[in-house]
């Protein structure tokens, strides 16, 4: 167990997400320790092929990652988990924000004068 691994609580609350669907677990190794396989990967930065022999082989690894990541389960997954952190803050469930950088509103009109070049030691142009 890693720190980055789940605890039984937190894969309550996910594992719905990456149930075995109609036919039922085919899978040779535990969802549950592919998800804490790509937790693992995504905590330390490490690449795939040096995730540890203890979790499966990487390729399954990366291939489960992929075909989640195609689903939008991941999405799905972070939505999930933020509106129910929200409702415990005492917070509407729906984000509301918005986003203003100085890039997006102009603040003053441009100028005429210019700055020094302070290599060229002149008036810059």
């Amino acid at each position: 167990m890693y720190p980055s691994s789940l605890i039984d609580q937190q894969w309550s609350m996910i594992s719905s997400y990456f149930s075995y669907g109609k036919y039922g677990n085919r899978a040779k190794h535990d969802k549950r320790l592919l998800v804490d396989a790509i937790l693992y990967i995504t905590k330390t930065g490490c690449g795939w092929r040096q995730l540890p022999t203890n979790f499966p082989p990487w390729q399954t690894v990366y291939s489960f990652f992929h075909r989640a990541k195609e689903k939008n389960i991941w999405e799905k997954v972070l939505e999930d988990l933020v509106s129910r952190s929200r409702i415990a803050m005492g917070r509407s469930k729906e984000l509301r924000y918005a986003i203003i950088d100085s890039q997006s509103v102009k603040t003053s009109g441009t100028s005429k004068e210019r700055g020094v070049d302070g290599r060229r030691k002149c008036e810059g142009s």
